[in-house]
């Protein structure tokens, strides 16, 4: 049995890979998936106050590197507005020069595509790390002529072989303070449904 098949690992199993594996994209344009939202709360700043946080799991799919999670958060506040329009423009719910309602709810398996850069920051230990991050989102209804539907109006990405490799975690993006002295603040999730 191949030592690279993805299972549950039990409470006294061994384990042997060390972290800190990921893949860092070069820059570039990418197609991209959101895989996961959550609500989160960002604590505040010397240059944006404390405003609710959409903490965003973007899958971003690279023909030469398989599909890779980049993490992207977007505050809640009108000093970033520029920026929530932006990425729902990215993803086909807002139309140029319209209003626009935010849809969370609609976010998860929505598509566009994006520009990622790459960024140098210091990490908690001192040292030097990068990782990806986004740059722009480019707007749905330039690249493919309207609004996305839920389900049906997807845009055709390059076909590719299904890639052999697994999706790769950048994990750092974690760290990354979105503003100088803002710190990442992990909130307890609630589930509805839950009990």
């Amino acid at each position: 049995m191949s030592q690279n098949v993805e299972r549950e690992l039990g409470w006294e199993d061994e384990i042997q890979k060390d972290g800190g594996e990921f893949t860092i994209l070069p820059a570039g344009d990418y197609d991209f998936t959101v895989a996961k939202f959550e609500r989160g709360r960002f604590p505040g700043s010397e240059k944006m106050p404390a405003c609710n946080q959409a903490k965003l799991e973007l899958t971003v799919h690279s023909p030469e590197h398989g599909d890779v999670v980049v993490f992207h958060n977007l505050f809640l506040h009108t000093k970033t507005e520029g920026l929530l329009s932006n990425f729902f423009a990215g993803i086909g719910q807002k139309k140029k020069g319209e209003p626009l309602r935010m849809n969370w709810n609609a976010v998860v398996g929505a598509r566009g595509r994006l520009k990622l850069e790459i960024n140098k920051f210091k990490g908690r230990d001192g040292e030097e790390k990068t990782n990806n991050q986004v740059k722009t989102f480019y707007s749905y209804e330039d690249l493919y002529g309207g609004q996305q539907s839920q389900q049906s109006q997807q845009p055709q990405y390059n076909q590719q072989p299904q890639y052999n490799q697994q999706t790769q975690y950048n994990q750092q993006s974690q760290q990354q303070a979105p503003f100088p002295g803002a710190s990442q603040q992990q909130s307890g999730g609630f589930t509805p449904g839950q009990f």
